[in-house]
């Protein structure tokens, strides 16, 4: 865990980094935004941002936006001052803790970020099975290509097996080639000098260099243009990177683990992706199983997202009925884990009663799946599901629609909701972003209006 504490560390603020710093955080501090956005620059990295109150949050969060940089960040303050906290929300912290610190509020955080980031849930032999394997690579150097449906917990598998290796103690900084537009993804991995394209207005490291003596994942490296995947092949190769700008090599020292959703052998084919550079990334090759072949662990799952969500939302856990745990194990879950987590933290807000009920579970996914090997439910089950949503919610009829009218205001409602932020959007509808983009191209040339991007998101 990498903390970050933006403030003064006088008095209270100084507390928290001191039992941060008990719960085996490694802590940076600075007192200006300034300052902590140039420690993030210069690849120190953090995986959680402390800040003072009295310091404009706002700022700090539409500078991160800006930058590409993603950091969950924790407002702190004196007291349980309601105005500061919510003021803090807005701005776009994730959480307010009131200070002086207590202990085990602090302690409770950093693990809940520490979970969140790395919690494998299964008992099915299919992932199981994956896991062994994974266990047996974890302490070599080999590059790693995991394979799997989109939302079947890539990154969290990637992020299992650094934590297994000789480098678990070092950072483990993660890319997401598909969220980020061709013409940033470069200055993203490899850093740029200060000038060296317009908005360039300071060094910035790169991935490659935050991810020095430890692990780098390329998430989603199918849809890297070819252009880049040249550049990239001579920093896999050599442990050689160039920053945008720079002359000057500079030599990195990572474990490389990669990700993507499509078969690299058919892009190889096709002559999407690079062939040397297939080889040079497939050393070790793992398949994540998608959820409809881990029936064993839906309810699992579905129990661990209630009682997930339950505490955030500050309602009670609920048990799941046997009816609505037949609707779970029935359906094919073309948006995997990602989706079924979906589904779980809408029927905790949507449940009635003392029991979540078959009505509370709403299968969205059906009309936006990207693959799926086996047969969906209908469209007439989705709309019966829906249904109740839709009477008890904002009042539109669903009846007499047709699925893609659907399906356009889904997706059109989900971006407005996040304030046009096209990584949000898709994550909450489980698609991946490039068919977000897809759909969104299509609805413009239709002539329908679509949100635009939120300023520093993608």
């Amino acid at each position: 865990m990498r903390l970050l504490i933006i403030g003064s560390l006088n008095g209270y603020m100084g507390a928290a980094s001191k039992i941060a710093l008990q719960n085996k955080a490694k802590v940076i501090h600075s007192d200006t935004i300034e300052g902590g956005l140039a420690a993030l620059r210069s690849g120190q990295g953090a995986d959680l941002v402390f800040m003072d109150v009295a310091l404009d949050i706002a700022l700090l969060i539409r500078s991160l936006e800006a930058e590409r940089i993603v950091v969950p960040v924790v407002a702190c303050g004196i007291g349980t001052d309601a105005s500061a906290a919510v003021k803090a929300i807005k701005a776009g912290a994730k959480e307010y803790i009131p200070l002086p610190p207590d202990p085990e509020l602090i302690a409770a955080v950093l693990t809940a970020v520490s979970e969140e980031s790395h919690s494998l849930i299964f008992r099915d032999p299919a992932m199981a099975k994956t896991l062994k394997l994974a266990d047996q690579v974890a302490p070599s150097e080999a590059t790693v290509l995991l394979n799997g449906e989109s939302g079947t917990g890539k990154e969290l598998m990637a992020r299992y097996i650094h934590r297994k290796s000789r480098r678990g103690e070092q950072p483990f900084v993660s890319v997401n080639c598909a969220a980020i537009p061709e013409n940033l993804l470069e200055s993203e991995l490899f850093g740029h000098e200060k000038g060296a394209f317009t908005g360039a207005v300071a060094r910035r490291i790169g991935k490659f260099e935050e991810a020095n003596g430890g692990t780098l994942l390329l998430d989603e490296i199918s849809e890297m243009h070819p252009r880049l995947q040249a550049k990239l092949l001579r920093a896999i190769q050599e442990r050689v990177i160039d920053r945008v700008g720079s002359t000057q090599p500079v030599k990195v020292d990572i474990r490389l683990i990669c990700t993507t959703n499509r078969r690299l052998e058919e892009e190889v084919r096709d002559g999407n992706f690079r062939e040397d550079l297939y080889f040079r990334i497939n050393v070790v090759n793992l398949e994540l199983p998608p959820l409809r072949h881990r029936k064993e662990d839906i309810l699992l799952l579905a129990e661990h997202f209630v009682e997930k969500y339950s505490a955030a939302n500050g309602v009670a856990v609920r048990p799941i009925s046997i009816e609505a745990k037949r609707v779970l194990v029935g359906h094919s879950w073309p948006g995997n884990v990602r989706e079924l987590e979906n589904t779980m933290h809408r029927a905790v807000l949507l449940a009635q009663g003392d029991t979540i009920e078959p009505e509370a579970i709403v299968l969205t996914s059906t009309i936006l799946s990207e693959r799926t090997d086996e047969p969906a439910a209908g469209p007439a089950a989705q709309m019966a599901a829906a249904a109740p949503v839709a009477a008890e919610g904002d009042g539109i009829p669903l009846v007499g629609r047709t699925v893609a009218a659907v399906e356009r205001d889904l997706i059109i409602g989900t971006l407005n909701h996040c304030l046009g932020n096209r990584t949000h959007a898709a994550t909450i509808l489980g698609i991946s972003i490039r068919t977000l983009r897809n759909k969104l191209r299509q609805y413009a040339d239709e002539g329908v209006r679509v949100p635009p991007p939120a300023m520093g998101a993608y």
